[in-house]
């Protein structure tokens, strides 16, 4: 069953709990370009960083986080950030004790900061 869309926007806004600026500065850092899966259409990015940098701009586009101000695209997006978030944090207790993981890494490319929550 898919979730509707006022659930999703709630959810994101919860587990996405670093701002465009610390989003924007993790992203340049080694160990975010160097965590995750790599796109495969040759740039080296990896699906996350590219995630990253989709939040970023919906970040940036409605700091107010108000529900009202998101498009479909934004929603859509925000709907692999939910289920990818959710999945990982549910498997991998690493991603909160341990900050050189994968998993905390990885999920920091996708707005959520595991020591934060």
């Amino acid at each position: 069953m898919v979730k509707d869309s006022e659930t999703v926007i709630q959810e994101f806004n919860t587990l996405v709990n670093m701002s465009a600026s610390d989003l924007e500065t993790w992203l340049k850092s080694d160990d975010s370009t160097s965590s995750g899966w790599s796109k495969d259409d040759g740039s080296g990015e990896s699906i996350g960083h590219e995630s990253g940098r989709k939040i970023i701009e919906i970040l940036k586009k409605n700091p107010g986080r108000d529900p009202e101000g998101y498009d479909e695209d934004d929603v859509a997006h925000m709907r692999r950030v939910v289920a990818y978030c959710k999945r990982h944090l549910a498997q991998e207790a690493t991603a909160k004790k341990d900050t050189t993981s994968k998993s905390y890494r990885s999920l920091k490319n996708w707005g959520h900061d595991a020591q934060k929550s």
